[in-house]
Order: C-alpha cells, then sequence, then structure tokens
C-alpha cells in the first residue's frame, strides 16, 4: 500500500481558485465602521497594495500566480500528501484517511502560501514595512520569512498569552529579522487603551489587528498583512487542495469528507475550496468540517451579522459569524484559533448550508493529537489537533455504521515549538475551557454593528 503521494514542481499551481465565482450567493460587501456604507477600494489603499485590493473583490475564477512567487513555492511545495495508515489501524476503522502535511515549509505551516505573495505585492508597489497581527506565532514566523525574501522590514503584534508561551517562535521571527512586539503593547493608542482597562490582558487577535492597522495607517510606506479572513488570503491557500485533487488522482480515491482546523478560515479555505468546487459546479456531494475550539465557537454559537475584524474598530465591517469583537477567548494552547469572527466566504457557505462545522474541547484535541503522533510520527501544531479530532470522530462514525469513507484533512503545520502545551497536557495541568452561553450573550449584547437580514 502506497504510504505517501507526492508531485513534481511543475506540478505545482499556475492559477488560485477564486470560489466566489462559483457560489450561489455572495459574500455581501463590507461596510465602513462609521457611515455603514458599503465601502470601496479607496478604504483598502491606506492597509493594502491594489493589486491585492483587485483579488479582494474579483469574481473571477482564476487568479494567476506570479512566476517569482511559483519560484518561491519551490522551496517547500508541492507538499507531501499521506495515507493515515497507522491511525487507520489503530481506530480499526474502514474509513480510508488522508493528510495534506503543510508542516514542511520553512515556518513550519501553512501560511507561507499567503505571506509570500502578499510580500511580493507589497515590495512591487515599493513598500519599505509590513505590519501584522500573530496569535500562536504561525502567521508572524511566514511573514517575516516572506519579509526577509524581499529585503522588507516587518513588525508583528503577538497576542501576549502566546508572546509569553512560545518563545521559539519569537525567536523565529527575530531571525529573520522581525521585530515582536508583545500585544497588547504600550507602542499604540489602541494598545493603551486595552492596558487601561486590564493591565493584564492576555490579549487577542482583534486586539493585535487593531494595533498592527493603526501603525500601518500612519506612514505611507508601511502596508498591513492579514494572515486570514479576508478573501485574497482564503484564495492564496488553494493551493494546498488543488495539490491535493492531483494527489489523490494518483491514489486513485476522491473524499467523501474534508477536514481541516478553522481560525479565521485560511486553513479550512486551503483544503476544501477547491473540493467544494465539485459541490457546487458539478453536484457532487462532499463534506467539508471545519473544526473550531470549544473555546471560541463562533461557527457552531455565534451569530451571523455585521462585526468588526478588531477589536477597537479600525477594520471594515465585515458579514461574518461572530462571538462579539470584544470577545477574548481563553488563553488555550491553540493560539491560531483564538479570534473572534470568520470570514465573509465561509460565513456565507455556512449560512447557505454548504459547509459545516464542530467544536471540539482542549482535553480531546491533544488526545487526538498525541495518538496521531503514535500512529504517523509527526506531532502536530494544536490546531491541527482540531481536525485530528474530528477526523478520529467521523472515522468512528464510519465503523458504526460500517460503510468505508475516504477522509481528507490539512495537517497545518507540526507542533515542535508548541511542546510546553504537550507538556502541559501530559502532565495533567491542562484544563478544558468551553465558553458558557452567558457569555457569548454578554458578548453579543455589547454589538452595535448591523444586523443581516436573513
Amino acid at each position: 500500500m502506497q504510504k505517501k503521494f507526492t508531485l513534481a514542481e511543475t506540478d505545482i499551481p499556475e492559477q488560485w481558485y477564486n470560489i466566489v465565482a462559483d457560489m450561489p450567493n455572495k459574500p455581501l460587501p463590507p461596510l465602513h465602521p462609521g457611515t455603514h456604507q458599503p465601502i470601496g477600494p479607496e478604504m483598502l489603499m491606506p492597509l493594502f497594495p491594489m493589486e491585492l485590493i483587485k483579488q479582494e473583490v474579483t469574481t473571477d475564477r482564476w487568479v494567476g500566480i506570479p512566476e517569482e512567487v511559483r519560484e518561491i513555492y519551490k522551496v517547500w511545495r508541492p507538499t507531501p500528501l499521506f495515507r493515515a495508515t497507522g491511525l487507520e489501524k489503530a481506530l480499526d476503522t474502514p474509513a480510508k484517511i488522508y493528510y495534506k502535511y503543510e508542516g514542511v515549509s520553512p515556518a513550519g505551516s501553512h501560511k507561507p502560501n499567503t505571506a509570500v505573495p502578499q510580500a511580493f505585492y507589497n515590495k512591487q508597489e515599493g513598500v519599505k514595512r509590513i505590519t501584522t497581527e500573530t496569535g500562536a506565532g504561525q502567521w508572524g514566523s511566514a511573514l517575516s520569512f516572506a519579509c526577509s525574501l524581499f529585503g522588507m522590514e516587518c513588525d508583528v503584534y503577538m497576542v501576549r498569552a502566546s508572546y509569553d508561551g512560545k518563545p521559539y517562535r519569537k525567536m523565529m521571527m527575530h531571525t529573520w529579522g522581525a521585530n515582536v512586539y508583545p500585544s497588547p503593547s504600550d507602542r499604540t493608542n489602541a494598545g493603551k487603551q486595552i492596558l487601561a482597562q486590564d493591565p493584564h490582558s492576555p490579549g487577542s487577535l482583534g486586539i493585535a489587528i487593531s494595533e498592527a492597522v493603526e501603525m500601518a495607517v500612519q506612514d505611507e510606506h508601511t502596508k498591513y498583512a492579514l494572515g486570514s479572513v479576508l478573501n485574497h488570503v482564503l484564495m492564496h491557500q488553494t493551493v494546498i487542495g488543488l495539490e491535493a485533487i492531483k494527489q489523490l488522482e494518483q491514489a486513485g480515491d476522491f473524499p467523501d469528507i474534508v477536514v481541516a482546523p478553522f481560525g479565521g478560515g485560511s486553513n479550512f479555505a486551503g483544503i476544501s475550496f477547491p473540493f467544494l468546487r465539485y459541490n457546487l459546479a458539478e453536484g457532487k456531494q462532499i463534506r467539508c468540517i471545519a473544526a473550531e475550539p470549544a473555546s471560541c465557537p463562533k461557527l457552531t454559537r455565534g451569530v451571523f451579522r455585521y462585526d468588526l475584524g478588531d477589536t477597537i474598530g479600525m477594520t471594515p465591517l465585515i458579514p461574518m459569524y461572530t462571538l462579539g469583537h470584544n470577545f477574548i477567548p481563553a488563553p488555550i494552547h491553540a493560539g491560531g484559533l483564538r479570534y473572534h469572527g470568520a470570514g465573509a466566504i465561509v460565513s456565507q457557505l455556512l449560512h447557505d448550508g454548504l459547509i459545516e462545522a464542530q467544536s471540539h474541547n482542549q482535553l480531546s484535541c491533544f488526545e487526538a493529537g498525541i495518538l496521531f503522533a503514535k500512529t504517523e510520527g509527526i506531532i502536530p501544531a494544536p490546531e491541527a489537533n482540531h481536525a485530528i479530532a474530528t477526523v478520529i470522530r467521523e472515522a468512528q462514525q464510519a465503523k458504526e455504521e460500517g460503510v468505508p469513507k475516504t477522509i481528507l484533512f490539512n495537517l497545518c503545520g507540526h507542533g515542535h515549538f508548541d511542546m510546553a502545551a504537550y507538556e502541559q497536557y501530559l502532565s495533567g495541568k491542562l484544563v478544558d475551557h468551553e465558553v458558557t452561553q452567558e457569555e457569548i450573550m454578554a458578548s453579543l449584547a455589547e454589538l452595535d454593528t448591523p444586523l443581516i437580514n436573513v
């Protein structure tokens, strides 16, 4: 039985897939946070280079990947596809399980798939510095790497809980030449405002976004980059699923279920959108499942309405499933999933019943990750453990039903810089955080953003 399926460098996709072209209901437009009117490209120009703004709003099905970007992709792409034979055996399941392994990139995750093109387009337009936020450090590491390739400065606002808990992620960013600041920081008005309310704030991605955006708009030579949520970011990640389609053809297989962790949407979109195209265009019935933490369950327990992408209110209003932009999740170890909202495309797909979502508590995710490490050898990032927990649940269901299914998931990164989290789990110090309905309702009650009439 073949274990690993690899492609040649010539198989690196030449185009990204834009699912908006095939969606029955297009995402609603972003709104100005003050006027609540649809925004035009001019509002985004202080933050993003024009080429990325064009990609954000395009309805073209395919967008060409610049040859310079494809050349850099060769450093780690195409990534391997594995058949999880060890996990299948341990679960005694009739399901076939495959995983696309994105941990082979220099940053150890899927994030460079969008960091490199974002840095490329910024460099083309003469940008000198890029600011950004990072949760677990995966995105900050990826953008630091990408900026180093193009000779640009990189300022990263890292969520305080991760800044303190993941020093080696911080050191990776420093090695690639980035400046890394704990968020909330005293460098920005947004950070000072949060610290005045809570001097010991663990931070959140929403707060870190506010700080990075604030610094970007103050300098004409500085732009901002986001690692998830936005349409162009999700589109860049589709190289994952496009490669996986070719690799599953090698295996003579096709998925019944596609699974990925969910924070803002780039991870999930990257592997699932190219397969969702078969559903939208050809009427196939592939189940695409987003796996999120029970402590930050925007897809499974949030509401669909307009909300801010950040905490302070510097970003446009986005139509999203949200827990409220003031929601600060418990400081779980899957830092990349601690975001209050979901991207507009994913939110619309979920609202239309075209994708599914499941939530998992922290302990069950680490249990799943350790089983995977023991059976497949790779220690997954805590974020990836959410997908593995979903895969195990679906594989066990297949066993109970006696139905053979093919499951594909995105192993989005390794956990080599997350061993402190594994140590806490193995020593019994890790606890579950499941947000109460009262906490969710209290956060949502603070919103004065527009409702969506559905």
